[in-house]
């Protein structure tokens, strides 16, 4: 395990960050800097109760300052879908380490495990919910087979994984051809927040929906949606536009495939405002990260009854960059970062935000990553 610790001081500073209320206490902090507190890794082939730990795609705060972590593990290829409970250790001047606590399952409704043999979901957020449960989203699995495609959802589940309820989702984000409309295969909903004011659940998908345009490149980018859920009724009550920019490094000619960007995810920040994590990645080159302060105002638009945005007006989310991570940052070659959350207050006084990486399940080159941030406040 590694620790850093140089300071990185923001150019642009955040008018205030309102502590999440599935994070922390209830302060809001004038940001005047990020430090870089340090960076833990477990290697890939880590294993806890016989099953490889990894694919790491979700991460949020528990009540009692441990972790809940979701794994995009699908089935069919390194065990039953799963999700953990961890700690995470870190102070000032201290290594960061990361401990295994619990494996558990998210359950179907029928109370049965998802199968280990098949891809039947494909796990990516999760995040307390205001009542303790916890909700968690799936990109399901695209195929053109019927017998073996599962749509997209977002669902209600206890702490040990037994099933509480489905949200119900718009049409939109459901599978349809993979190439004219609806959800493209493995770009959906990767991103999930809990609003801090209002328990209000946000989702959104990680790249363009095939009717809203064609998915981000080194010359373009593209539109995502992000989707406000009512907790209690589980229906969707308003829809945002979110503009993802140009990929900002290309892989090399011949690579085995292009680069690309997404929405990995989101962080409730306050009423209506949150951080969103750009991930970007080019074969042969690595990973970059950008941490966007975004917000939804009374001029941006719902976009809910909107079927295309391809030509539509509208006014999309605001976006400020926070952080720009280069592929190296600070002494830290940045892994795949697929989660953020609020962490634990320091004994300074100062909160963290900690990121975490999804391995992919590949020991060559990737590892089971961890940074956290020091928020320097005024």
């Amino acid at each position: 395990m590694k620790h850093l610790s140089p300071r990185h001081t923001l150019a642009a500073l955040i008018a205030s960050l309102a502590v999440s209320a599935c994070g922390g206490d209830e302060r809001e902090p004038q940001i005047r800097a990020l430090r870089l507190l340090g960076s833990a890794s477990l290697p890939t082939g880590t294993l806890y109760d016989g099953v490889e730990f990894g694919g790491i795609s979700g991460l949020d705060l528990a009540a009692d300052g441990s972790y809940w972590a979701i794994s995009d593990d699908r089935g069919g290829e390194r065990g039953t879908p799963r999700f953990y409970n961890l700690s995470l250790d870190y102070e000032s001047g201290k290594p960061v380490e990361v401990k295994i606590n619990r494996q558990l399952h998210m359950l179907r409704p029928d109370g049965a495990k998802f199968p280990a043999s098949a891809r039947t979901v494909d796990p990516e957020s999760i995040r307390r919910a205001p009542n303790g449960n916890l909700y968690w989203s799936s990109e399901g699995n695209w195929s053109s087979d019927a017998a073996q495609l599962h749509q997209p959802f977002l669902r209600e589940m206890t702490t040990d994984g037994k099933f509480v309820r489905e949200f119900s989702v718009p049409a939109m984000y459901l599978y349809r051809d993979n190439a004219t409309t609806g959800a493209r295969s493995n770009k959906v909903f990767e991103a999930l927040t809990v609003a801090a004011d209002d328990g209000t659940v946000y989702i959104a998908n990680e790249d363009a929906l095939a009717q809203d345009g064609p998915l981000t490149t080194v010359a373009a980018g593209s539109v995502v949606r992000v989707t406000a859920m009512d907790s209690a009724s589980g229906n969707a009550k308003a829809q945002y536009a979110y503009r993802l920019p140009p990929i900002p490094v290309d892989a090399p000619p011949g690579a085995a495939f292009g680069p690309d960007n997404g929405l990995s995810e989101l962080l409730s920040i306050g009423k209506n405002r949150f951080i969103a994590v750009e991930r970007a990645f080019a074969l042969g080159v690595g990973n970059t990260i950008r941490l966007i302060e975004t917000e939804i105002t009374a001029s941006t638009t719902n976009v809910l009854s909107v079927p295309s945005l391809t030509g539509a007006s509208y006014t999309a989310m605001g976006r400020k960059l926070l952080l720009e991570m280069p592929i190296t940052y600070q002494g830290v070659k940045l892994d795949n970062i697929e989660s953020i959350t609020w962490g634990r207050t320091l004994a300074n006084g100062n909160r963290t935000l900690v990121l975490a990486a999804d391995n992919n399940f590949t020991a060559q080159t990737q590892a089971n990553q961890f940074i956290v941030l020091e928020v320097l406040a005024d």
